[in-house]
């Protein structure tokens, strides 16, 4: 029997998405790979890794990784606070949170590598007690944790705008604790969508550029991220390195993703 679908025309409208992504995504992808096979193995192993390339893997996935797990944990904090409390200043504080979508990504590094230079307002603050931002690692988890933020407090803000506060006071009044409602209602109920905003923070400072390429320095071996190294070997002309180079993030970012997302699902699942 015919199922006839909500929505009209279902068959032209998903073969006009399957099109669109195939066009947009799929096929771009496909030439990265289909660019490495004009090098051999041998090639491909010198392109990928040397150690200039590995160290750059290491600063790119481990800065991205920690950057999305502190952003998790103060943009739960900031999602909570403009969700739950009013107070003066509410839709100015929360406007300032969309500021790094509307900011060009250079201008973000600048001012991030201004305020965190020796000279700067934060920068001569911390350089006495030995701690220095710009031109480190630091400052390149500085820069990642600064694009993170809003992608998860508004992947945050409607499901904790859904979250009724009459289940807390239901587990205050069974006897749970504070500590109790938050762990075993509050966080089950927010934590695929927290879930959701570590992945999209996660991925967005993977392919981050221009922000980091002023405060990091660019010093090789130290504070070199990968995606300038593809910018690098795109100068030279030496597109297959660039490809390749690319190729081993593509499968790497499509492994992370993958495992990421099963963790989401099973807390979904979890928690219905």
């Amino acid at each position: 029997m015919k199922k006839h679908s909500v929505l009209p025309g279902f068959g032209l409208t998903f073969g006009i998405t399957l099109a669109y992504l195939s066009l947009i995504v799929l096929l771009p992808l496909s030439l990265v790979v289909l660019n490495t096979t004009s090098m051999s193995f041998a090639d491909f192993l010198k392109a990928v890794g040397s150690k200039q390339v590995i160290a750059s893997y290491k600063l790119t996935f481990g800065a991205s990784f920690l950057a999305a797990l502190v952003n998790a944990v103060f943009g739960f904090i900031v999602a909570w606070t403009l969700i739950r409390y009013k107070f003066p200043g509410k839709r100015l504080v929360d406007a300032i949170v969309d500021m790094p979508f509307a900011m060009p990504t250079a201008v973000s590094g600048i001012a991030l590598t201004a305020i965190c230079a020796k000279n700067g307002w934060v920068g001569s603050v911390l350089v006495p007690f030995g701690i220095k931002i710009a031109y480190t690692q630091l400052g390149v988890l500085v820069a990642l944790i600064f694009i993170g933020l809003p992608f998860v407090v508004r992947t945050l803000q409607p499901t904790l705008e859904d979250l009724d506060k009459e289940v807390e006071e239901a587990a205050a009044s069974l006897g749970a604790t504070k500590f109790q409602t938050f762990c075993y209602v509050i966080i089950p109920s927010v934590l695929p969508a927290l879930m959701t905003g570590f992945t999209l923070a996660f991925a967005r400072a993977l392919g981050e550029y221009g922000s980091v390429v002023f405060i990091s320095g660019n010093l090789p071996m130290k504070t070199e991220i990968t995606p300038l190294l593809i910018v690098a070997k795109l100068e030279q002309y030496d597109y297959a390195g660039a490809t390749a180079i690319s190729l081993v993030m593509l499968v790497a970012s499509f492994i992370l993703m993958f495992i990421i997302n099963l963790f989401q699902w099973y807390a979904r699942r979890m928690g219905t």
